[in-house]
């Protein structure tokens, strides 16, 4: 049996000279009810709102999207109350498995919680933060290893051994002071998704809205031979689907903008086949191999695998210069990032696309039109596979048709968003900053079990 003491290494004054902490089961402190089971048959357009796992995102409960309504008698006990908080019990991920959200009564209507999660329904505030705390991550990992893969049982969680202090004005105190710097990180997350949200208006009014046809129009020509340029017959049309809805004023009598395949504003290579970059040939240090975690997360801090020299003159093709776009092709479809200045010497490998932007147009202009949602959604419909999805053909991305008004329009509107991307990133960082700052907390807080 462990001989520690629990006592925290920080103690508000008022509870210095409090006698230690004693050691309970989470079931002493809540109850655990499994979500509802319901069928295909059960859905419909309204009704009692189901949460699953996929609601419960970066600690908070999302009640925008990917809603799920059922007609079905519910439970009172499966019911959501102010203060309960949801838990992923099974998922086809293990890093999912054990993540928690607290529901705040924001719902009007009936909710509840789907079979692949559990409420839990805390005895006071402090309880919540037993799900927060590093013994919790440890338990999660200890309890979904082995044969219990993906997936928690309440028993497993009732079972939870935490430590508490017997005080409740002390459990109140904690829970107090966690409450605040929640609230803090909560108010900062909204301002985040406020600016996202008006940087994605902003986009959809400095870029204009394409029309549905211009996709199958341009392939058409293409496939005849007439390798054209769509435009409109008025050339100042404001209620032209080729003029944007805001634009800058020294570019308001610019007229249209034009509309144009992507093939005719990149050169375009797909990473080599598979079998030409096997592990075998790799090397310690020499030319780097970009993967699709470079596109997907804009970080070109660290590479993986290497190749030599001879290898990288035969794979001079997929090279990689300062400048070009990459954009992931297999399983995380159509993330782009440029590659940086000073980058490394490389190739990208067969999961990634290399789009070299030709003179008279702009790089950062043309990697933001590609990340628009018209144009994601063109991307991701020319997707082949079940659960993970791949492009088709470069020749299909070829003719995706992309609008662009003149270089220096284009440098403007990438300026602009330039900058409302630096307080995004800002405004994440100074979040992450918070949750660092309360994870310290949380650990001087909370005494270390050592069982």
């Amino acid at each position: 049996m462990s001989t520690n003491k629990l006592i925290p290494a920080l103690r508000f004054p008022e509870f210095k000279n409090s006698e230690e902490w004693y050691r309970i089961k989470l079931k002493e402190f809540a109850k655990f009810f499994r979500g509802l089971t319901y069928g295909a048959d059960d859905t419909s357009s309204n009704g009692l709102l189901v949460l699953r796992s996929g609601n419960i995102q970066n600690d908070t409960l999302v009640l925008n999207k990917d809603l799920v309504f059922v007609g079905k008698e519910c439970p009172e006990d499966l019911k959501l109350l102010n203060g309960d908080v949801v838990i992923c019990m099974s998922n086809g991920s293990k890093a999912l498995v054990g993540k928690n959200a607290e529901y705040r009564g924001e719902y009007a209507g009936g909710i509840t919680v789907g079979a692949f999660c559990s409420i839990m329904r805390p005895k006071n505030k402090f309880t919540k933060y037993f799900l927060q705390s590093d013994a919790y991550q440890s338990f999660i990992a200890l309890s979904i290893g082995g044969g219990n893969i993906n997936n928690l049982k309440n028993s497993d969680l009732e079972e939870f051994k935490c430590a508490a202090p017997k005080n409740p004005k002390e459990q109140n105190k904690i829970a107090s002071c966690l409450s605040s710097l929640d609230e803090v990180i909560a108010a900062h997350s909204k301002k985040l998704d406020l600016l996202k949200d008006h940087k994605k208006g902003l986009m959809q009014n400095l870029f204009p809205q394409m029309s549905e046809s211009g996709f199958a129009r341009l392939k058409d020509d293409r496939m005849n031979g007439e390798d054209k340029i769509l435009k409109s017959k008025n050339p100042v049309n404001p209620d032209s689907d080729n003029v944007p809805t805001l634009r800058f004023k020294e570019f308001v009598k610019d007229g249209e903008w034009v509309e144009k395949p992507l093939d005719d504003i990149c050169k375009l290579v797909r990473g080599p086949f598979g079998g030409a970059l096997k592990k075998e040939i790799f090397v310690k240090e020499g030319y780097a191999v970009y993967e699709q975690s470079h596109a997907i997360y804009s970080d070109f801090s660290s590479f993986r695998y290497y190749i030599d020299e001879d290898k990288f003159n035969e794979l001079k093709r997929f090279s990689v210069k300062s400048g070009d776009l990459i954009m992931s092709c297999s399983g995380t479809m159509g993330k782009f990032a440029l590659v940086p200045d000073n980058n490394k010497a490389g190739v990208i490998n067969q999961a990634l696309l290399k789009l070299t932007v030709k003179k008279g147009f702009d790089k950062l202009f043309i990697k933001m039109t590609l990340e628009a949602d018209n144009n994601q959604e063109k991307l991701l419909s020319q997707s082949v596979g079940g659960a993970i999805k791949n492009v088709v053909s470069v020749f299909q991305i070829k003719e995706l048709p992309l609008m662009t008004p003149s270089l220096q329009e284009q440098q403007k509107i990438a300026s602009c968003l330039s900058s409302l991307d630096a307080l995004i990133t800002a405004q994440a960082e100074k979040i992450e900053q918070l949750k660092l700052h309360k994870k310290g907390l949380m650990q001087g807080l909370f005494p270390k079990i050592n069982d």
